[in-house]
């Protein structure tokens, strides 16, 4: 990771990845879902569908099904639990925060307010997986939409 982070920061970050992927949140169909995006990488074979359900302007239920790396599947996980509750306009800005840090940007991987999402900011010094962790919020912000 480019911040400076101790090695047992580096040591909790990864673990908290793979506790994601280990034994993801809300992960399975939610049966009265407003919207399901399904999104494909093509790369790697990586698949996520990102069941969303509104109350009014608000997430009110978010859950992911598909297969994929660990990495996918962790941010995927991560996704779900930083989105609940938040209006269309907090999860988009959050897209935006997100979005930001896995391309690289130090000023958001150092943003407090991403909390446990900043376990994810070291995707950005591998290229061929910063499509794995933008797979799930590529669909959020999809869903966001209309």
């Amino acid at each position: 990771m480019d911040l400076d982070l101790s090695p047992n920061i580096q040591a909790m970050f990864q673990e908290l990845i793979l506790d994601h992927y280990r034994r993801p949140r809300n992960k399975g169909a939610l049966p009265d879902a407003d919207r399901v995006i399904p999104m494909h990488n093509p790369l790697c074979g990586d698949e996520i569908d990102l069941h969303l359900k509104f109350d009014g302007d608000r997430v009110s239920g978010v859950a992911f099904t598909g297969r994929g790396c660990s990495i996918s599947q962790a941010s995927a996980s991560m996704l779900t639990e930083a989105v609940k509750g938040k209006t269309r306009a907090e999860a988009t800005a959050l897209w935006d925060r997100f979005h930001a840090m896995i391309l690289g940007d130090q000023e958001a991987a150092r943003d407090k307010s991403l909390g446990a999402l900043r376990s994810l900011s070291g995707v950005s010094r591998f290229p061929a997986r910063v499509r794995c962790a933008l797979l799930a919020w590529d669909a959020l912000k999809q869903g966001m939409k209309g």
